[in-house]
């Protein structure tokens, strides 16, 4: 399985002569392979030689192993060491738990431990709600995977998940204060997953799907929901069809068209198209036609998989059949959550005026934006590099955020179109613009606006079980 292309710096110990143009050599050698030298910092020096830490940024793993191979060629030049700046990030793992309060006397320990929290246990057992306020429950997210789905790289397992997990809960932190946990779970059996969340779920208030392979993620998401009086979402989902449904709110405002009356193509009907859809759907859009490699999904062909079943009779209101491109004739949108590189600027020619592309595959999307820019009036990707960056960082904080804070009993369409409306809502009329229809991830007012119109949301729908005061309800954000 080849590793993904991304680019990283290489901290490199060398051993070498102290004499003039030695380093020059090296650089050039470095410079040769590709590398490009960040820093140069002097170890130690002893008569005649020096050792160095040398920092290169190179742009993909086949870079690193080109600078490393042309260094291992000078005679002159020792390799004693090489780090990966990645990989050091991850050291230890990059999560923590720490206490709340500290345990300096006896009084603090009878306090925290026992005897004195036996009456706080003795309080739940009365009343289980009070978990909410007397426990980690009211702030705690657990971010569970079976490691079937993982990033690009497909069925990596449990442990070679946990980074991606790890990350995720920082994520939580950062950007909405919420304690979130890696749960990855050795099992790829169904009632398994479902189980064992079940039975792990009373710590938790909440559980966030990640990383787990179609199409079992829908029926374990939806079990979970049905067993569990806790939020439950499927981030690979829902996450990407909230924010997807926000730049689209924003794009069809700069090209002039109502969501109603749109045509729109999706590539790609697996989890995160499925939900997208369906997304879609619900927020108004009366003509979706989901395309897969064997072509459109229609009312004709036979389907095994019940989500396509449910596809079929759902969607495709022409109930039109054919290739990609075909269903690209006359349509307004294309979304693509597929393959890279299976869309072509003949298919975008064939589409209605102003068309909108979003190419969500990544690293390399449906089509490059360099590519698309000729004939589309709006453009957006999966990448950070390119304006109009789709990432579910801009939903499920404040999902999550929202939903703890009301403790609401699930997570419900309703919310999920509050959050993409509130996300929409950020970015102004005076700022809104083609390179400009989702906000910044490190926007801060995101996570406030999405979590407030969440929680509203549950409260409209009966499942929250707490009413947000005023203040914080209210309260509104400072911009970045």
């Amino acid at each position: 399985m080849a590793s993904p292309a991304i680019g990283y710096t290489l901290i490199m110990r060398l051993e070498m002569p102290s004499s003039p143009g030695a380093f020059g050599t090296l650089a050039s050698a470095i410079g040769d392979a590709g590398g490009i030298i960040d820093a140069v910092d002097m170890r130690s020096v002893a008569r005649g030689v020096v050792t160095r830490d040398v920092s290169v940024t190179v742009a993909s793993d086949a870079v690193a192993n080109a600078v490393r191979a042309s260094i291992l060629r000078l005679d002159t030049v020792r390799l004693v060491s090489v780090s990966d700046s990645t990989f050091l990030a991850h050291l230890g793992g990059k999560i923590r738990i720490q206490p709340t309060i500290p345990v300096k006397t006896r009084t603090d320990l009878s306090r925290v431990y026992t005897p004195g929290v036996a009456r706080v246990s003795l309080a739940i057992a009365s009343d289980p709600a009070k978990a909410f306020q007397l426990t980690i429950k009211r702030n705690t997210v657990a971010v569970v995977t079976d490691g079937t789905a993982v990033l690009g790289l497909g069925d990596i397992g449990p442990l070679a998940a946990a980074p991606v997990m790890e990350g995720k809960c920082m994520l939580f932190k950062q950007f909405a204060d919420i304690d979130a946990f890696p749960i990855c779970l050795d099992t790829k059996d169904t009632d398994e997953i479902v189980e064992t969340i079940v039975r792990i779920a009373p710590i938790f208030g909440g559980i966030n799907l990640e990383d787990i392979s179609a199409p079992r993620c829908f029926e374990i998401e939806r079990r979970l929901q049905e067993r569990l009086e806790i939020p439950v979402m499927h981030d690979d989902q829902h996450g990407t069809a909230v924010v997807i449904l926000a730049a689209l709110i924003n794009a069809c405002q700069v090209v002039g068209k109502a969501m109603s009356d749109l045509t729109i193509v999706v590539a790609g009907s697996g989890a995160a198209g499925t939900a997208t859809m369906k997304m879609l759907l619900a927020a108004g859009v009366r003509d979706v036609i989901p395309v897969d490699r064997s072509g459109a999904i229609n009312r004709v062909d036979h389907y095994d998989n019940s989500h396509w079943a449910w596809l079929a009779e759902n969607t495709n209101r022409e109930n039109r059949r054919g290739s990609l491109g075909d269903m690209l004739v006359g349509a307004d949108v294309f979304i693509g959550v597929s393959a890279p590189n299976i869309l072509r600027p003949e298919d975008l020619k064939k589409m209605a005026r102003d068309p909108i592309v979003f190419a969500m595959a990544n690293p390399t999307p449906e089509i490059m934006p360099d590519i698309a820019a000729p004939y589309v009036a709006v453009m957006a990707t999966g990448r950070s590099d390119f304006p109009n960056q789709v990432n579910n960082l801009l939903a499920f904080p404040g999902i999550f955020r929202g939903a703890l804070d009301c403790r609401a009993t699930s997570i419900s369409e309703g919310m999920k179109l509050a959050a993409a409306k509130a996300i929409a809502a950020i970015i102004t009329d005076g700022e809104r613009g083609p390179e400009y229809v989702i906000p910044s991830v490190f926007d801060t007012r995101v996570v406030d606006a999405v979590a407030r119109a969440v929680a509203a949301a549950a409260t409209d729908e009966g499942i929250a079980r707490r009413q947000l005061s005023a203040a914080e309800s209210e309260e509104i954000p400072t911009p970045v």
